[in-house]
């Protein structure tokens, strides 16, 4: 029904003694019960349903050119803040936040960090998506022992944009710790961790050199081996990325020898920790476990990280693990994900 007709409508039945709140429920969520009664007013003061100026104080900001400046900034340039808007266009800030949320219905999002995928990358993710659907079963893959490496140092991880105090002032806000002091160069330690559907293998700790392919076969690999062979004795299929000491050819050779079945290099595509548990959701969570207030020094972190790994829910692994295959699907199947990072 256009709005003309809801008007004579609305007329038609005021004058023949209906009351805004039949008229509500006659127009069944139509129109307001608020617009109705200032309808009825406008009937009654003037005859006539007079709808020329809208109620309440007239625009002298959020005007419709103000309105177009401000979508026609952002469709040159996506990413910029209300702040710099304000300036650039002599607007207060307040007003371009309404603009940008009420008028244009834009919500403020933060920029993602991702690897840059070539369409020879996106390819090779399809292939492997295609790979693994034709060649494992749902229960295979259930069977997977998924590795990664991560560094942590003694500063922690923490979200700036979740950390907030409120306080009446910044002096306030300093009162209550309301600052982070990081080092310039903060101890660190680098661990490796394997995660399958039914748990979490230990962790190992990298706390001197660099990890090169040698050291990656004698201080990894058994270790994978064990807690492997532990969870599905010799029916099992090892997982690693693209870093220098998994794909050498030594390391490829032992995994070859030891590994009841693994994911070769050839196989696994390049760029992607989105296809991996660990980085889409495993370290995460190992991360929010973590006491960071007791951790001051590299052995204290040592000791966290130890104690954190013990309370990963088995439930998050669980669905980690057994989502696996839904991302996978994603890859191939919808066009918006064909090959693309996926979040």
């Amino acid at each position: 029904m256009k709005s003309k007709d809801i008007q004579k409508l609305v007329l038609s039945k005021y004058e023949n003694g209906d009351g805004p709140t039949k008229l509500f429920r006659d127009l069944n969520g139509t129109l307001s019960l608020p617009t109705i009664e200032r309808w009825c007013k406008s009937i009654r003061d003037t005859g006539c349903i007079n709808l020329s100026k809208p109620p309440g104080r007239p625009r002298t900001i959020r005007t419709s050119a103000n309105i177009q400046k401000v979508k026609h900034r952002l469709e040159r340039r996506r990413t910029v803040s209300s702040r710099k808007l304000s300036r650039e266009l002599g607007i207060s800030r307040t007003s371009v936040r309404r603009v940008l949320k009420n008028d244009l219905e834009l919500h403020a999002y933060k920029v993602q960090n991702e690897p840059m995928l070539t369409d020879e990358h996106k390819e090779k993710r399809i292939q492997f998506a295609n790979w693994i659907r034709t060649n494992f079963r749902k229960e295979d893959t259930m069977k997977i022992l998924f590795s990664d490496e991560k560094m942590f140092d003694i500063d922690g991880v923490y979200n700036s944009q979740n950390d907030r105090i409120w306080a009446v002032n910044r002096s306030e806000v300093d009162i209550k710790a309301g600052t982070r002091q990081k080092r310039k160069f903060p101890q660190k330690v680098m661990v490796w961790l394997g995660v399958c559907s039914k748990s979490v293998s230990p962790l190992i700790f990298f706390e001197k050199g660099t990890v090169d392919h040698d050291r990656y076969i004698k201080e990894v690999l058994p270790v994978a081996l064990k807690f492997g062979n532990d969870m599905f004795g010799n029916d099992w299929i090892f997982q690693q990325d693209g870093a220098k000491p998994h794909t050498h050819a030594k390391s490829q050779e032992w995994c070859t020898k030891n590994f009841p079945s693994f994911i070769d290099k050839s196989h696994w595509p390049p760029n992607s920790p989105d296809l991996n548990p660990l980085d889409y959701c495993i370290w995460n969570e190992f991360t929010q476990l973590i006491e960071w207030d007791a951790v001051t020094s590299k052995t204290t972190l040592i000791t966290a990280l130890k104690r954190a790994v013990r309370k990963i829910s088995q439930d998050v692994v669980f669905e980690s693990c057994s989502s696996w295959t839904n991302r996978l699907y994603r890859l191939y199947r919808l066009s918006q994900d064909k090959g693309n990072y996926l979040r």
